[in-house]
């Protein structure tokens, strides 16, 4: 039984019909030539024991390329007057006798292959009518193909830019400082990927990415893997990001099951949708009552991020920088802090605020009762090494809280 088209495919095969039918030939295929050899895609055919999708022939014997380099007409009306025709395969099994060629170009002028049609009787009546025909088709076919074709390249692109980051391990992982803005004491870490500079990405986007091509779930059990090394080289808790899709899978338990739980705080973003609370509980309820704290991380850049709250009981929420930023100043962005605040504290969570740049947003958080802060005020993104010790964090003159 042959395999079912894709609605693609299918618009193809009609568009190839149209063809063999006006022209009065048997066989009618799209091919895609890769240089080496030319591949059969899509065939509309009253002879399908001769003529098969998915069937290769060397793309340096076929009447195709021989047409495409010139070396042959486009219209064939008797392939018996041609001694290069004659001396090709073709011409002998399935003994092409009548063929009409046009190229498949892709809208930046690159050949994808070929549109034909032949038979296997010489016809006299094909002519330039047939050949403008073929050329209108084989565009209509372009402007089906190239989506396909487009998706194809970015696959292999996505593929070929993390093939050497997954094979090295994973991606470099730095870590930020969060810090108690009553004390200014550092409480903890967050973990953070980064991918190589010169991919302009920020890492939300190499992520989607990678899940796009199905490499998803691997990059972020490796970052996963390179975050809980940090556990061994710092004090307080590691903020560690994971996808709900990823948290689901068998490895991720089998990698929280090596770590020190109460030390792991796990965070889940505003941005990824769980498809479904009661699995997401299912793995989470045991590596909770061990000690593994969670986090949702971006609340307050959308509304989806207090379904998770309800939903999870998280033991903090982080309020994003889109929040943070101009606090001290904007009367409306405060009123919304101090909600947040108000909202994490009756769900028994920690208040954690992101993108902390200045000793004024440090002032105003914690005037709004924000627990912890974290943001380059605090310390950028960097190796362990490179933070300052706790006793050496930033302070800032807090004053007493208000409200």
């Amino acid at each position: 039984m042959s395999r079912e088209r894709s609605a693609a495919e299918q618009q193809i095969a009609d568009l190839l019909r149209t063809a063999r039918r006006s022209l009065h030939l048997s066989v009618a295929f799209l091919s895609r030539m890769d240089g080496t050899t030319q591949h059969l895609e899509v065939v509309d055919t009253r002879v399908p024991v001769l003529v098969q999708e998915g069937a290769q022939v060397r793309q340096d014997t076929s009447f195709c390329q021989a047409i495409l380099d010139g070396r042959l007409p486009t219209v064939i009306e008797d392939v018996r007057r041609h001694p290069l025709a004659m001396s090709l395969p073709a011409a002998r099994i399935p003994r092409i006798r009548s063929y009409v060629s046009t190229p498949v170009r892709l809208s930046d002028g690159s050949l994808y292959g070929t549109f034909c049609a032949f038979g296997f009787t010489s016809d006299k009546q094909l002519g330039p009518r047939d050949e403008a025909l073929m050329q209108v088709l084989a565009s209509a076919a372009a402007v089906v193909i190239e989506p396909e074709v487009r998706s194809q390249q970015r696959r292999v692109a996505i593929g070929d830019r993390l093939g050497p980051v997954i094979e090295d391990g994973g991606p470099a992982v730095v870590v930020q400082p969060i810090v108690d803005l009553a004390s200014g004491a550092r409480v903890g870490v967050e973990a953070l990927s980064r991918f190589p500079a010169a991919w302009g990405l920020p890492p939300d986007e190499v992520f989607a990415e990678a899940h796009s091509i199905g490499l998803g779930h691997r990059l972020e059990l490796l970052a996963l893997q390179r975050a809980a090394a940090h556990l061994d080289r710092l004090g307080g808790y590691v903020a560690m990001n994971v996808s709900p899709a990823t948290l689901l899978t068998p490895e991720f338990g089998v990698l929280l099951a090596g770590l020190p739980l109460p030390r792991v705080l796990l965070e889940l973003s505003e941005h990824d949708a769980v498809q479904d609370y009661d699995a997401l509980a299912a793995v989470l309820d045991p590596l909770r009552a061990r000690g593994l704290r969670l986090a949702i991380d971006d609340v307050g850049a959308g509304f989806s991020s207090l379904r998770h709250i309800v939903v999870t009981a998280p033991d903090v929420i982080k309020i994003d920088r889109s929040v943070v930023t101009g606090l001290g100043t904007d009367p409306v962005l405060s009123t919304l802090v101090r909600s947040l605040v108000t909202f994490g504290h009756g769900c028994g969570a920690t208040v954690v605020a992101e993108g902390v740049e200045t000793a004024a947003d440090a002032v105003a958080l914690h005037a709004a009762g924000v627990d912890l802060g974290q943001g380059w005020f605090f310390g950028r993104p960097g190796p362990p090494e490179a933070l300052a010790p706790p006793a050496l964090a930033p302070r800032v003159a807090v004053g007493a809280r208000t409200g």
